[in-house]
């Protein structure tokens, strides 16, 4: 039998790479709204981030997030980032 390969991607707060299921991905579509994507499947240009909260606050202060995604992301969105870490 074939072993599948677990696909990887960088947390934008520690700059680690993990797999796919283990992160949080916050998608900018085509209209520039931005979201969490719990799915990992909605369209769009994604960033990714840790389900831990020093990650997030890292990425918070370094501004990571908006400059992977190319706009400002509001308080209301990392909230609810914050709700769905403390929520794990």
């Amino acid at each position: 039998m074939k072993v599948r390969k677990i696909p990887q991607r960088m947390c934008t707060g520690c700059s680690e790479m993990k797999p796919k299921k283990d992160l949080i991905r916050v998608v900018k579509n085509k209209e520039d709204e931005v979201s969490v994507d719990l799915t990992g499947k909605k369209p769009g240009r994604g960033a990714y981030i840790c389900k831990d909260s020093n990650c997030l606050q890292s990425a918070f202060k370094t501004k990571r997030l908006e400059k992977s995604l190319g706009i400002r992301i509001t308080e209301e969105i990392y909230n609810r980032l914050k709700d769905e870490i403390n929520e794990k």
